[in-house]
């Protein structure tokens, strides 16, 4: 059984990782199609409709995918997982069918108006359209973060022989945690959707540093991230404080905190020993675990040793909330760097250097790192419970055998590791094929001229 559960574990994980890769591109990328649809819209200027066109394809081709790994994912419930619709159907079930019937369809039904409608129907009706499937987005990571967000903080709930029944539907979708979850996972989205952007442009950049749409493009993501990463580090320190209050046993391994303590140090490295239940060579700042989660010098923040056994593994949650962290410093050093030297150089021909463009290209896909670190502190962090306070992961783990499951997991690895590559290298072979096009359209004009 032990066995099973942890191949189970491993092969949820892995479907969760690979479909969360799109969704946080899709949630944001369809509000950048409507700024440049809007920015289309009054200057009239045919660049932004272009760079509307490249990245709407990038955008269908992402939510294919996104919906195709995320109906894969749903059929664990049933297989490895069919205790947790047993006891939590309730709940579970309905939240799930609001995101297929407020989401899918919208995003489904308007996004060939997008793909293709643009010379066919009026631009009032294309541009809603746009609008529309931006909307969709919305609601269905709504609803996905309501339902991961009552796992982790449930409301509104009673239990009969063993069933969670509603009691609140209220309680239930406006539970406790869902507030900051659902910033902090839009504003990740956001930053993903920016980065992906500005990474992508700056390699059309840099092999056509003429290139106006890489430009445009450019110019929006890093404004963009440089809004958004100080928004996130405040929701990210809210978001801090409601699960101190709500999961202070995720907070303890995050910080690496064993014994209950006033004015615990902020560890920015260490090695945990869960066998001695320790640390080893700590490198940590005075008091500032305590400043930072509860805004004072002296603050106390609960150990691990008061939640032994049922606290979450700690090396997992340390190493990935520092992997996090440490991305999204670079996210803000990087965007505000950018923004200086555009609000330095607007007039110059070399606003961006050379070097600048290579990193951020380095950095395409950073928004995945930070996300998935940050995923995975979040859903370990919730170990031993599957929902927490009311169902264990170990109860709601399948009895199939493990070499049947460790079979699946194999083959879901190595389809997830084809379609991973093939997105990455589509992306970058759609970035080069529309520069190329445009070195061909100007060499053509420039043979008319002559």
């Amino acid at each position: 059984m032990l066995e099973t559960l942890l191949l189970s574990r491993i092969q949820f994980a892995a479907n969760i990782s690979f479909h969360i890769l799109f969704p946080t591109i899709t949630i944001a990328l369809g509000w950048i199609l409507v700024f440049f649809k809007w920015r289309y819209n009054r200057t009239h200027v045919e660049t932004w409709m272009s760079l509307y066109f490249f990245w709407v394809k990038i955008f269908a081709l992402t939510f294919a995918l996104g919906v195709v790994s995320g109906i894969t994912m749903s059929f664990q419930f049933g297989t490895n997982w069919p205790g947790f619709m047993e006891k939590v159907g309730n709940v579970a079930g309905p939240l799930l069918g609001y995101e297929v019937m407020t989401a899918f369809f919208m995003e489904a039904t308007f996004l060939g108006i997008m793909l293709f409608g643009r010379n066919r129907v009026p631009n009032w009706l294309h541009t809603l359209a746009t609008v529309l499937v931006a909307v969709g987005t919305l609601f269905s990571a709504f609803w996905i973060l309501v339902l991961n967000s009552w796992m982790h903080t449930p409301a509104g709930y009673e239990i009969i022989d063993g069933v969670v029944f509603v009691t609140s539907w209220q309680e239930v979708i406006f539970n406790p945690s869902l507030p900051y979850r659902l910033s902090h996972m839009l504003l990740a989205s956001g930053l993903t959707a920016c980065f992906l952007l500005a990474g992508i442009s700056a390699y059309q950049r840099l092999i056509q540093p003429g290139f106006t749409l890489a430009r445009y493009g450019i110019k929006v993501a890093i404004i963009g991230a440089a809004v958004l990463i100080p928004l996130q580090i405040v929701v990210g320190d809210m978001h801090g404080l409601n699960t101190l209050h709500h999961q202070p046993q995720k907070i303890a391994a995050m910080e690496g905190v064993w014994e209950t303590e006033q004015g615990a140090p902020l560890l920015l490295f260490a090695l945990p020993d869960e066998t001695q239940r320790t640390n080893h060579f700590e490198i940590g700042v005075p008091n500032g675990a305590s400043l930072i989660l509860t805004h004072q010098l002296n603050g106390e923040i609960k150990g691990l040793n008061d939640f032994y056994p049922d606290h979450p593994p700690v090396k997992p949650l340390f190493f990935g909330f520092r992997i996090m962290v440490g991305v999204g410093v670079l996210m803000l050093l990087v965007s505000w760097y950018g923004g200086y030297r555009y609000w330095r150089y607007h007039q110059s021909n070399n606003v961006l250097p050379t070097w600048y463009l290579k990193v951020l290209c380095a950095m395409t896909f950073s928004g995945w790192v930070a996300t998935l670190a940050g995923w995975y502190v979040t859903e370990v962090g919730r170990q031993p419970w599957l929902v927490n306070g009311v169902l264990r992961t170990e109860d709601a783990v399948t009895t199939v055998a493990a070499s049947s499951v460790g079979i699946s997991l194999a083959l879901y690895l190595t389809m997830y590791a084809v379609l991973l590559f093939a997105y990455v290298r589509t992306l970058f072979y759609l970035a080069r094929k529309v520069t190329v096009e445009h070195d061909s359209s100007h060499q053509s004009k420039d043979e008319v001229v002559s």
